[in-house]
């Protein structure tokens, strides 16, 4: 899914990801120099994982 703002993606992505069960990753902010993704106060641990997992594949030192 592709939002207008980071504020609509976080919340509609969280929403859909708590009621269904999906495993969801994100937000991930593009166009930057160098990767950077965000996490919310409510991340869980397994939130954090798979965000920083993502993040080192992005910069190619995985």
């Amino acid at each position: 899914m592709i939002f207008p703002d980071l504020n609509t993606g976080n919340n509609t992505y969280k929403a859909v990801q708590r009621e269904t069960g999906a495993l969801a990753v994100g937000p991930m902010l593009q166009g930057l120099n160098k990767p950077i993704n965000d996490l919310s106060r409510g991340a869980t641990v397994d939130d954090i994982y798979n965000t920083v997992v993502i993040t080192a594949i992005q910069s190619g030192n995985n």
